[in-house]
């Protein structure tokens, strides 16, 4: 760790680092790094310690002292505030960011997101502190390319879904479609961020992630997580896999997106962390725009991925076609493509993902059924038991 240097050549002084959702899939990635690779601080603030209980017990790891967990709900807990003036620095990861939360809790959803973010962006703004806030690819919504005739070719045309932080506009569908009001709440924080740095010199760095996969992401229904839930779409992959049930795909798996493995996603946000002359006052995508595919071919994808792992066969009809309204409620609607641009990443930190969709879902899925296989079917068998 001695003479570590940021990307300019300056020494890396040691930094207290106030992680608010610290016990999530990003902030046990991230304060694994943190931990094992630089002096820093973390001040590790979250509601379940589950994820990072490897890194808090036993008190003879080597960096004992230096991660400290707060149990703190941010709603309603008057020491917040003293947390974020102990430290240099606040990463913001607190958030509902589930979309079959979207329709079915959208006020909890809303809330959530803007409301119980505001008072972190004002300690910060107040104390002069800075803050890299954890935003969303769900703020650009739909492509400029899904209102084009089907058999336009102006659809293949990257000026019309390739998603840029300085340029692509925000477009949501209509107030009934409630799976916008995440996409909306995260777009309102964004924005009164940006204006506490251009009225009262806020030092903001805000990231968009685009699908970050990886070991602990989300959770499995009814073994690390509610029975009734209905986790994002690669849990809910794996959840089918471990069960040996087809793979659902919404309205036909035709939506497309872009996964991005945790381990080099966290070296972004590593980057950030350390280098803010380069970082402040940015907004970041942080993807890997070479991962794409449809819904339908992550589940065949994965199908493969996780017959590899388990050595199991596969099932002869490995998906199922269900309808969005089934599957979410009322109220869902979708947005057609999320493809980052990487310009301005690159530009500034260097920064480029490395690892193939393949091999992101070959660790992932590989932890999970080492994970879970055992205790889903445990489950499975209680089930018929009864």
């Amino acid at each position: 760790m001695a003479g570590r240097v940021d990307l300019d050549g300056n020494p890396i002084k040691p930094m207290t680092i106030c992680m608010i959702g610290a016990g999530g899939f990003i902030g046990s990635h991230l304060c694994e790094k943190l931990m094992s690779e630089t002096p820093h601080t973390v001040l590790a603030v979250d509601v379940y310690s589950d994820k990072i209980k490897h890194l808090l017990e036993p008190t003879s790891l080597p960096w004992n002292g230096r991660i400290q967990f707060h149990r703190i709900n941010i709603k309603n807990d008057s020491r917040l505030e003293g947390l974020i003036k102990m430290a240099d620095l606040t990463v913001n990861l607190a958030a509902i960011c589930t979309p079959a939360d979207y329709n079915t809790r959208p006020l909890d959803t809303i809330y959530s997101n803007f409301v119980d973010a505001l008072p972190v962006v004002k300690y910060c703004s107040e104390n002069g502190k800075r803050l890299i806030h954890f935003s969303t690819c769900e703020v650009y919504g739909k492509t400029i390319g899904a209102f084009l005739p089907e058999d336009s070719p102006l659809r293949q045309d990257p000026a019309y879904f390739v998603l840029s932080e300085d340029a692509s506009p925000c477009i949501f569908g209509p107030i009934e479609k409630q799976r916008w009001s995440y996409a909306c709440a995260k777009q309102l924080i964004e924005r009164l961020i940006y204006a506490e740095g251009a009225e009262n010199g806020l030092e903001f760095t805000i990231v968009r992630p685009f699908n970050w996969i990886g070991p602990r992401m989300d959770f499995i229904p009814g073994i690390d997580g509610p029975s009734e839930g209905v986790p994002r779409v690669l849990a809910c992959f794996s959840n089918n896999l471990l069960r040996h049930e087809p793979l659902k795909l919404v309205d036909g798996g035709h939506s497309q997106r872009t996964f991005i493995y945790i381990k080099d996603a966290i070296e972004a946000v590593f980057l950030m962390i350390e280098n803010p002359a380069r970082a402040n006052g940015h907004i970041f995508n942080v993807g890997n725009p070479n991962n794409e595919v449809t819904v339908k071919q992550l589940a065949e994808m994965m199908t493969q991925v996780y017959s590899k792992v388990s050595g199991e066969t596969p099932l002869e009809t490995p998906t199922v076609d269900v309808s969005s309204k089934e599957f979410y409620g009322e109220g869902y609607d979708d947005s057609d493509k999320r493809i980052p641009d990487m310009t301005i990443i690159n530009r500034q930190l260097g920064w480029n993902p490395k690892t193939s969709l393949w091999d992101l879902l070959e660790s992932t899925l590989t932890y999970q059924h080492r994970t879970y296989a055992e205790a889903v079917k445990q489950a499975m068998s209680k089930t018929t038991a009864n």
